[in-house]
């Protein structure tokens, strides 16, 4: 299991959380420790009841870890914070603001000018592949177009890291691996630092430089796996098959 590190961009350790129900307390996550290095892209898998969307959560400030800590730059997490931008698999897109107004959005509270907002929107749009569709509402866009929205609204405030809590679930097969491609180009311009949450062995392995893979309930982690492949990776390969393999027995 990888350790913590005092360089790492994001690291857990020891993390804890328990909820209160009405049959008594539920342990969600049990003595959870990772670390990200800046510029990684790190999955986390595993499967239903692991807590993998507990975890992201109290890694973007959204909940509290029952104990232990997550420090970034170590500097412990009290909340969310600009540092961190978030995709998750519902679009969360404002049905009445067109592509351009939706990516400008996050970046209405900083003192910028309007115009100074909008060319900083229209390049996170452009980068995402989506120029000529700035005017465009979300009713008007496909599944794909408005996750890309999603991550180009997110990288607008030019977080750190971008936390993404299975953003193509939603998606078709084919678009999915469309949006894989884009993804990876996008984190390969932009150097950010990726924590891409997952149920899928098969996107853990195209993405990922490591995966932390989580199994049981309470959810803590079984083991983490560094993928050792050049990119772009083929699904055909032998090597690709097994790491996918090794997962999801990892998994099971």
């Amino acid at each position: 299991m990888a350790g913590v590190s005092g360089e790492a961009k994001i690291a857990v350790d020891g993390v804890h959380k328990r909820f209160q129900s009405g049959s008594g307390v539920v342990e969600a996550l049990r003595d959870v420790t990772f670390s990200v290095q800046e510029g990684e892209f790190v999955c986390i898998i595993g499967s239903s009841g692991a807590g993998k969307t507990t975890l992201f959560r109290i890694i973007a400030g959204l909940e509290e870890p029952t104990s232990g800590t997550v420090r970034l730059d170590g500097e412990p997490v009290d909340g969310p914070g600009t540092d961190r931008g978030m995709v998750f698999q519902e679009y969360g897109l404002f049905p009445w603001r067109t592509v351009l107004g939706n990516v400008t959005f996050g970046l209405e509270q900083r003192a910028m000018s309007g115009s100074a907002r909008r060319e900083r929107a229209r390049e996170m749009i452009d980068l995402v592949g989506l120029g000529e569709s700035k005017d465009s509402y979300p009713k008007e866009l496909s599944g794909g177009m408005k996750q890309r929205v999603g991550i180009a609204r997110a990288l607008a405030v030019d977080p750190e890291i971008l936390l993404m809590d299975e953003p193509f679930g939603s998606v078709d097969a084919q678009t999915k691996q469309r949006l894989h491609g884009e993804l990876l180009d996008v984190w390969g311009e932009t150097g950010k630092t990726v924590l891409f949450v997952t149920h899928d062995v098969d996107e853990a392995v195209t993405l990922a430089d490591r995966v932390v893979v989580l199994t049981g309930s309470p959810g803590s982690v079984h083991e983490v796996v560094d993928v050792n492949l050049d990119r772009p990776r083929a699904r055909t390969d032998d090597a690709f098959a097994e790491y996918e393999s090794r997962l999801r027995e990892a998994i099971e």
